[in-house]
C-alpha cells in the first residue's frame, strides 16, 4: 500500500459542509486531505435556504463578495389554512440587519459548492481525492489512519492527527465508529421539485406553506429563475410510483400552472428527525448530516451543518498549536448538540403545522393559529426560534454569553466600508465601545492574550479609524455595535473565533477574571 504523507485533519466527504470546515482550517495554515466518492459536484440544489450566520460563515472564507452575487432575499413564509387565507406567518427581520447580511437567502446549491472548491484549490497545503472512498480506519493515541481506495482500486493511507466525518446521512465514519442515531420522532415522505420559470415575476417573491389536508405543500422562490416546490406524499402513496415524471407534474399542476416551468429535477425524500448518540470518538468527529438530519421546515438543515463546521475548526486549529488541551475539543458536541436538538423540535413543529392530515384537527389549527395571529401573540420574526449557546466554552452566569457578537459595518484605515469580519483574524478578540475600556485589560491579561493571538479592537460611533500600539479603532457607519452594547449595559466583550461571546464585561475587574478564566478554560482543559 503507498503512503501519502501526513495531516493535521482528514476531511471524509466533500459536499457543502465539509468543503466549508476545509476552507476553514486552511485558514489556520493547517495541512488537510479531503477525501470525497464523487467524482464531481453533485449538479442539482439541494439546500435552497441559508441564514445570516450562514452567510457570515461564507464571508469568513473569503466568499462574501460571491455569495452577495448569488443569494436572493428569503421574503419570508405565509401559511395558508384550509380556506387558503393566512393563518401564520414570518415576515423578514427589518434592518438595521445585526450580523452583516440579509437574515435570510435562498442560493443555487451546486454555484455556492464550485466557489468553494474553488477557494480550497488556492491552498498550497489541502489535498483533494476525488472518486475516493473510505475503506476502513483506525486510531491511537497520536493519529488516524484512514484506509481509502481510488476509482482505479488502488488502495492507500492517510494519516493524520484527526479525522472529522462530513460524509453525509449514510456516513461511513458514523457506521464504522458504531454510532447510533437517537430518532427524534418524524418520519414522512415528501417530493421536492425544483423548477426553472420563463416568467420570473409570475408568482409572489415569498414563500408559503399550503396547510392543506387534502394535499400539504410549501412553495420557495429561489434566486433567478429558480422555483421550489415541497410536496407531501400521502399515506398509502408509493414513493417510487409518486416520483415518476408524469406523476411529478400531476401533482404540481394542483398548486401552480406549470405552463412557465421546466422540470430541472425532482427527487422523492423520507424527512427524517435524528441526532447522533455521539459526536465524538477520541480523534474521530462527526459533523453535518452524518450527526443530525431535520426536516427542512425552518431552513435549517445545511446551516446547522455550517455552524458545526464553525464551531469545530478553530477548537482543532488551537489545539493543533498547542494553545489549548485536547479537552477542548468535547466542547464541539457540548456546544452544537443541544442547539440542533432546539432547531430540530421548531422545525418538527412547522412540520406538524403544515403536514396536518385531518380536516378537523386542520380547521382547529386554523382558528387556533389565526387567534394567535390577530392578537399579535405569535412569533414572527423566523431567527427567534435559533436558539444561543447553552454551555461550553463560555462564561457561567454572564449575560452576553453565547451569544454572537454582532456584525456592524465599519471604516477601515483606508476609509473603505467593510463588514467588521473582514477586518478581523480568525481569532479571539477583546471587543469594546471605548478607547477606556480597552485600557482595562492589565499586563497579565495583555500578555496572556498576546499568546493566544488574540485581537483588541475598538469600536466607536464618531472619530477616525486606525492602527495604533496592536489595537485597531473601527468607525461604525450604523450604530450596530454601539447599540448593541448599551442595550446589553457592557463596555467589553471577549470574542471566541465563530464570533460567539465567551462574556461581556462593564468593569476592569470583570474583564481580567473573565480573560483570567478563558485562559484557565483553555489550558484546564488538557
Amino acid at each position: 500500500m503507498s503512503k501519502v504523507p501526513n495531516y493535521d485533519v482528514a476531511i471524509v466527504g466533500y459536499g457543502p459542509v465539509g468543503a466549508i470546515f476545509a476552507n476553514l482550517l486552511a485558514t489556520y495554515g493547517l495541512r488537510i486531505a479531503v477525501v470525497e466518492r464523487a467524482a464531481g459536484i453533485y449538479d442539482k440544489p439541494r439546500a435552497i435556504t441559508l441564514d445570516h450566520e450562514a452567510l457570515r460563515v461564507f464571508q469568513a472564507v473569503g466568499l462574501a463578495d460571491f455569495m452577495e452575487r448569488a443569494i436572493a432575499p428569503h421574503n419570508g413564509s405565509h401559511y395558508l389554512g384550509v380556506d387558503g387565507e393566512v393563518i401564520k406567518m414570518f415576515d423578514p427581520m427589518p434592518p438595521p440587519y445585526p450580523f452583516g447580511w440579509i437574515p435570510n437567502a435562498t442560493f443555487v446549491q451546486p454555484d455556492a459548492e464550485r466557489a468553494l472548491r474553488d477557494k480550497l484549490a488556492g491552498y498550497k497545503d489541502a489535498d483533494v481525492f476525488l472518486s475516493t472512498t473510505g475503506v476502513a480506519l483506525a486510531q491511537d493515541e497520536g493519529s488516524v489512519s484512514l484506509k481509502a481506495k481510488g476509482e482505479a482500486g488502488d488502495e492507500f493511507e492517510i494519516s493524520a492527527r484527526y479525522l472529522v466525518g462530513c460524509d453525509g446521512a449514510n456516513s461511513f465514519v458514523r457506521k464504522h465508529l458504531g454510532i447510533g442515531l437517537e430518532d427524534l420522532a418524524f418520519d414522512e415522505w415528501w417530493m421536492v421539485v425544483d423548477t426553472l420559470t420563463t416568467e420570473p415575476a409570475k408568482r409572489p417573491a415569498r414563500a408559503f406553506q399550503y396547510c392543506r389536508p387534502s394535499r400539504p405543500g410549501t412553495f420557495v422562490p429561489g434566486p433567478r429563475n429558480l422555483r421550489r416546490w415541497e410536496i407531501k406524499l400521502l399515506p398509502g402513496e408509493d414513493p417510487e410510483v409518486a416520483g415518476a415524471p408524469d406523476n411529478v407534474l400531476k401533482l404540481l399542476k394542483g398548486f401552480t400552472d406549470t405552463s412557465d416551468l421546466t422540470v430541472w429535477r425532482s427527487a422523492v425524500y423520507r424527512f427524517h428527525a435524528l441526532l447522533g448518540e455521539s459526536w465524538r470518538d477520541r480523534r474521530v468527529f462527526l459533523m453535518g448530516d452524518a450527526v443530525h438530519q431535520t426536516p427542512p421546515f425552518l431552513g435549517q438543515g445545511l446551516c446547522a451543518g455550517i455552524r458545526d463546521a464553525s464551531n469545530l475548526a478553530w477548537k482543532l486549529a488551537l489545539v493543533l498549536r498547542g494553545n489549548a488541551g485536547d479537552a477542548l475539543l468535547d466542547s464541539y458536541e457540548v456546544e452544537r448538540k443541544p442547539h440542533v436538538r432546539s432547531v430540530v423540535a421548531s422545525a418538527k413543529e412547522f412540520g406538524k403545522i403544515i403536514g396536518e392530515l385531518d380536516p378537523a384537527a386542520a380547521a382547529a389549527r386554523d382558528e387556533r393559529l389565526r387567534a394567535e395571529l390577530k392578537s399579535g401573540k405569535a412569533e414572527t420574526i423566523r431567527q427567534k426560534f435559533i436558539p444561543d449557546l447553552a454551555s461550553g466554552l463560555i462564561a457561567p452566569r454572564n449575560k452576553l454569553a453565547g451569544r454572537l457578537l454582532v456584525q456592524p459595518h465599519v471604516r477601515a484605515v483606508d476609509g473603505s466600508v467593510r463588514r467588521l469580519d473582514d477586518l478581523l483574524k480568525p481569532e479571539f478578540a477583546v471587543v469594546t465601545v471605548t478607547q477606556e475600556a480597552m485600557s482595562w485589560m492589565s499586563e497579565a491579561s495583555l500578555s496572556c492574550w498576546q499568546q493566544l493571538g488574540g485581537e483588541r479592537v475598538a469600536i466607536t460611533d464618531a472619530g477616525e479609524s486606525s492602527t495604533r500600539d496592536g489595537i485597531a479603532t473601527l468607525v461604525e457607519s450604523d450604530g450596530v455595535f454601539t447599540s448593541w452594547m448599551g442595550e446589553n449595559t457592557v463596555s467589553a466583550v471577549v470574542v471566541r473565533p465563530d464570533r460567539y461571546v465567551f462574556a461581556g464585561a462593564s468593569s476592569a475587574n470583570d474583564l481580567n477574571m473573565l480573560i483570567g478564566s478563558l485562559i484557565e478554560e483553555l489550558h484546564g482543559r488538557s
